[in-house]
């Protein structure tokens, strides 16, 4: 038994030592190959006169990408991604390219959020602005993706393709009547009538105040995207208004009738007709130039010493380390004292893109920007969704920009924690509990909380709600009278967050690095750096290289069964308090 206990352990630690060698190699390579694209700056004389810019937005785009997706797509285990602040300089470096003619979009179901939308349609339009063509190809087109593509200068679609136009809406499920069926439900405390992530677990139904919240927020975004397809496509508001309530823009001749789209054609058509705007013979090759040829050649004077750096703050916000995919105080934390000692960062963008989380981890990482703030100037650029804790965030700042589309807001406070007691019953479980004082277990989901729970509790939240509005109120400088009327959970378009005083400017995260720079004194000596910098772990480099990476790690770590144990039996005493956004709002 011993000896076949060894071998396999001699077996295993071999084999992974070998993927980690492997593993590194495939690091080596892949960093220097990243070198060499970086430093060969295509632009300059390689790009042949009269091109294209093919542009396919139909992939996923992210603020800040995770190294190991990263990762994937070097080894070519993923598609293409795309780094949100390196597609708007791509954009804006192609525009400045005298041989780039025009761009090829394709946008047929683009996998961004508004906010994002919204900032490259406007990115879209300077490059427009400088005398060049976009013409856009579909053989479909999704709601998003014709908003994107109405900045085009004519737009195409297939014969057999649809156009989905018929405005915005959002669906809550609910679940009272679940929960009162299988014994289980959620104990919440709550303030603020709008506080409504908890609501499906209260209600069968929608809220008057949660009904009203959505539509309001719906409406301003609505009108947003409607008015620019309506000035690009030279549409009537009542014309408009008629296309999409009787979904005239769903098949291709009624979306020609009606100026929604160019033409139907196919797809060898189009490029037929993108030769012929090119003034090249049907028979020529056209020239192609694409988005990774030249989103690396964008400069920020690179030779400076002086930075500014991009914290990347998205996701939900967690109690614990956290990663580039959530906001956790320790990382983010260590990131902001890491860049307050640093010299060469003389200012400081906080792009924000998280519906908030846990309250004490957003308090905890507040106070190490207050700190920063007092070295270095800080500017906040919100991105889709900069709300509840992700909003808490954003008081500290010097100057807080958002774009019209942004969700923002939701200053209140909630708790929510299982309560199996019914379940449990019918199950036949009895929980028995022994105490030496009257509240040591305090909470068990295997009991209906106490009131004495739920008062203190309600005590607790109440507390954190006057400091977060307090944080506003002090942030924003508006009295905490003010701050209550835009409070209690309230979610707020960036449009109508300017009208209220919850941001400053209208602008991107490029509006936001300028405003850095000029807070900094730096005019345009400043190179970009981005945080937090995250190396991946071997187990992340496993989980790309070797598909049977999860059962094995799971193997190699039966050790620390004991550890997984302690976890399961263990019970958390006390509930974890959320500054959250009300809900995680899918508009579609």
């Amino acid at each position: 038994m011993n000896f076949l206990r060894n071998f396999l352990a001699s077996f295993l630690g071999s084999l992974t030592a070998l993927i980690f060698i492997i593993s590194l190699g495939f690091i080596l390579i892949a960093g220097i190959a990243s070198v060499a694209t970086f430093d060969k700056n295509i632009l300059q004389g390689e790009i042949p006169s009269n091109s294209i810019l093919n542009l396919d937005l139909d992939k996923d785009v992210y603020d800040n990408i995770p190294v190991t997706q990263e990762f994937e797509e070097i080894l070519g285990f993923s598609p293409e991604i795309i780094k949100f602040l390196d597609l708007i300089n791509a954009i804006e470096l192609a525009g400045d390219n005298k041989d780039i003619k025009g761009i090829n979009l394709k946008t047929q179901s683009p996998k961004m959020g508004w906010s994002q939308a919204l900032t490259i349609r406007k990115s879209l339009q300077k490059f427009k602005d400088k005398g060049k063509f976009i013409y856009s190809y579909g053989d479909f087109f999704s709601q998003k993706g014709y908003y994107l593509a109405s900045v085009s200068d004519s737009i195409f679609l297939n014969p057999l393709g649809n156009v989905e136009l018929r405005g915005l809406g959002a669906e809550v499920l609910y679940y009272k009547k679940l929960q009162k069926k299988y014994g289980f439900k959620m104990e919440v405390v709550r303030h603020g009538k709008y506080k409504s992530a908890v609501e499906p677990y209260l209600d069968d139904k929608m809220s008057d105040a949660n009904k009203n919240q959505i539509k309001s927020l719906l409406n301003s975004i609505w009108e947003g995207i409607g008015n620019q397809i309506k000035l690009s496509r030279k549409i009537s508001s009542e014309n408009f208004n008629e296309i999409v309530d009787n979904l005239d823009a769903t098949f291709p001749e009624n979306a020609f009738r009606n100026n929604i789209i160019d033409g139907i054609v196919s797809k060898t058509q189009y490029k037929y007709n993108l030769k012929r705007i090119l003034g090249i013979k049907s028979d020529e090759k056209l020239s192609n130039v694409s988005y990774l040829q030249i989103k690396n050649s964008y400069n920020y004077n690179k030779g400076t010493r002086n930075q500014i750096a991009i914290v990347y703050a998205q996701g939900p916000i967690i109690y614990g380390e956290g990663n580039e995919s959530n906001i956790g105080q320790e990382l983010f934390s260590k990131t902001i004292r890491k860049i307050k000692n640093n010299k060469r960062i003389k200012a400081v963008v906080l792009r924000i893109d998280s519906p908030g989380g846990v309250a004490l981890s957003s308090e905890i990482i507040w106070d190490e920007l207050i700190e920063l703030k007092k070295e270095k100037p800080l500017v906040v650029s919100m991105g889709n969704v900069a709300a509840s804790g992700g909003y808490y965030l954003s008081t500290v700042a010097d100057k807080v920009f958002a774009n019209d589309f942004t969700i923002t807001g939701s200053i209140g406070v909630f708790a929510m924690v299982p309560n199996i007691t019914e379940f449990s019953k019918r199950i036949g479980i009895n929980a028995e509990q022994v105490e030496t004082n009257k509240n040591s277990i305090f909470y068990t989901p295997f009991e209906k909380p106490t009131q004495k729970f739920r008062s203190n509790v309600k005590e607790s939240i109440e507390n954190i709600y006057e400091i977060f509005k307090k944080r506003v109120s002090d942030g924003r400088n508006i009295s905490m009278d003010e701050v209550e009327v835009l409070a209690q959970g309230r979610v707020w378009s960036g449009e109508q967050a300017l009208k209220n005083g919850l941001v400053d400017m209208e602008g991107d995260i490029k509006d936001a690095i300028n405003a850095a720079a000029e807070l900094a004194d730096l005019g345009n000596d400043f190179n970009i750096t981005s945080h937090p910098k995250i190396e991946p772990k071997i187990n992340d480099i496993l989980s790309v290289i070797i598909p049977f990476n999860s059962s094995m790690s799971e193997f190699l770590k039966l050790s620390d069964l004991d550890l997984v144990i302690k976890s399961i039996s263990s019970k958390e005493k006390k509930p974890i308090i959320f500054a959250s956004q009300t809900f995680n709002l899918d508009i579609r």
